[in-house]
């Protein structure tokens, strides 16, 4: 016969352990992480464009991408090194079409979870390669 099970699990018994409330995320602890990894994604873009093109735009923008994700996550991202090749324009293109989404897909989480400064980064983001691209907003 059946007999009910008077123990916690141990998946239960593990996040209790470890100071955890339980093993599922709020969906605001979701968008923080989601918000986090499209930063993330977007710095590492970011690195390899300054690696091929450098400037002082992309530098302060590695900067506040990573001053954003430290204040986020408690600590620094782990940066990867540029790849070592040749700047081709192909390339070059295709790493700002490649931030160009990321960086609406955080203004779209920033937006939604009401994290302005991430909002705001996004934003500057997001217009900045998308005039590297030459797209222009109707206005």
């Amino acid at each position: 016969m059946y007999e009910p099970i008077r123990t916690q699990s141990v998946h239960t018994m593990a996040a209790q352990r470890c100071g955890m409330r339980g093993l599922h995320r709020s969906r605001e602890e979701e968008l923080d992480i989601r918000l986090a990894w499209h930063l993330t994604a977007l710095l590492t873009l970011t690195d390899e464009l300054r690696a091929l093109t450098p400037s002082r735009a992309l530098d302060d923008a590695a900067d506040r991408l990573a001053d954003r994700i430290t204040h986020m996550r408690g600590h620094a991202p782990l940066r990867a090194a540029p790849t070592a090749g040749r700047a081709t324009p192909a390339h070059i293109t295709a790493l700002h079409q490649r931030a160009h989404q990321l960086a609406g897909q955080a203004l779209v989480v920033a937006t939604t979870t009401g994290d302005t400064a991430g909002e705001s980064l996004a934003a500057e983001r997001l217009s900045a390669h998308a005039a590297a691209l030459g797209i222009t907003t109707a206005r």
